[in-house]
């Protein structure tokens, strides 16, 4: 059985109660005292019996309405505060995200965005997993993230990707890496053909950008062989700067390679593109905190392209 009790009517008891008066209790709701009264009477029709006793001057509660008060408040103290953090959460002044990136975004352009976003948002928490392009898309549709930032996973219904929405950021154009004092870094252009020459490092497989990679230099009828393979784009340009070959990489991991001690050049014969962007799942809504997360990502990133 379904009582259809409201918060108003609560509320307006729960105020005469405190105020120990109908006049009180009516201004401080904002109504008039018979529509105050009535609220009362109607929330006693509703539940089947008295909760007040009304007297000329004041009144008294009954033993039910005695019951019913700390529950009443208690209610009215839970509602607040629910209605009071969902409302924090809508104009972002609290909540949690939780966000996938490929390492090569996550540890080069993402920290720039995630300070904008803390700029405007200091109070939401971010939780980042910084993982390999695959598992970026294999947590969002999971849902264990709301928001993944990696290279464009297709609609391929076979790896359940059907599900997935990919939102393109910038276009990305990878880059040759060589250690120094290589004899190719006299060429600011180079080809997949001049690079095997040496001796090539990979990632591991399964990647997405050994994939790209195996797949543009097999267009062109070249074979790669790897002297070495890694797991991590960092440990790539950590073996190129020490001599032990030379490799492929993403654009966005170019400042990186740098860093580490290696080169980049322009990569030609093949030019190795693909899109980055957002990935999320049209089963999950983005909350209002992810969902500025995701409008801040195409603000900083959106148009650009890597090369």
């Amino acid at each position: 059985m379904v009582i259809n009790v409201t918060l108003k009517q609560v509320r307006a008891f729960v105020a005469v109660v405190q105020s120990r008066s109908f006049a009180d209790a009516a201004v401080e709701l904002h109504l008039s005292q018979p529509a105050l009264s009535s609220a009362i009477q109607v929330l006693e029709t509703t539940i089947g019996g008295k909760l007040l006793v009304r007297t000329t001057r004041s009144f008294a509660l009954t033993p039910e309405g005695e019951d019913f008060y700390p529950v009443a408040l208690r209610l009215l103290v839970d509602w607040d505060g629910a209605v009071n953090d969902l409302h924090k959460r809508f104009v972002l002044r609290e909540g949690k995200i939780s966000i996938a990136a490929m390492p090569s975004f996550a540890s080069n352009q993402l920290p720039s965005a995630i300070r904008k976003f803390k700029n405007n948002y200091p109070q939401v928490q971010i939780t980042l997993n910084d993982v390999i392009a695959e598992e970026v898309v294999a947590m969002v549709r999971r849902g264990r993230v709301e928001l993944g930032v990696s290279f464009d996973p297709g609609g391929d219904k076979r790896q359940g990707n059907e599900d997935l929405i990919f939102t393109p950021l910038f276009e990305d154009c990878f880059v040759a890496v060589l250690p120094p004092g290589h004899e190719l870094l006299k060429l600011k252009k180079l080809s997949a053909k001049q690079l095997l020459e040496s001796d090539f490092i990979s990632l591991q497989a399964p990647s997405v950008v050994r994939r790209l990679i195996f797949s543009e230099f097999a267009s062109l009828g070249l074979s790669i062989s790897p002297a070495y393979e890694t797991h991590q784009l960092a440990t790539i340009g950590r073996m190129v700067a020490n001599g032990l070959g030379v490799s492929v990489v993403p654009s966005l991991c170019q400042d990186q390679m740098l860093e580490l001690g290696a080169h980049c050049r322009t990569l030609l014969k093949p030019t190795i593109r693909q899109q980055v962007g957002l990935i999320t799942n049209r089963r999950y809504p983005l909350s209002a905190a992810c969902q500025a997360m995701a409008n801040t990502l195409q603000e900083t990133f959106a148009g650009d392209i890597q090369s």
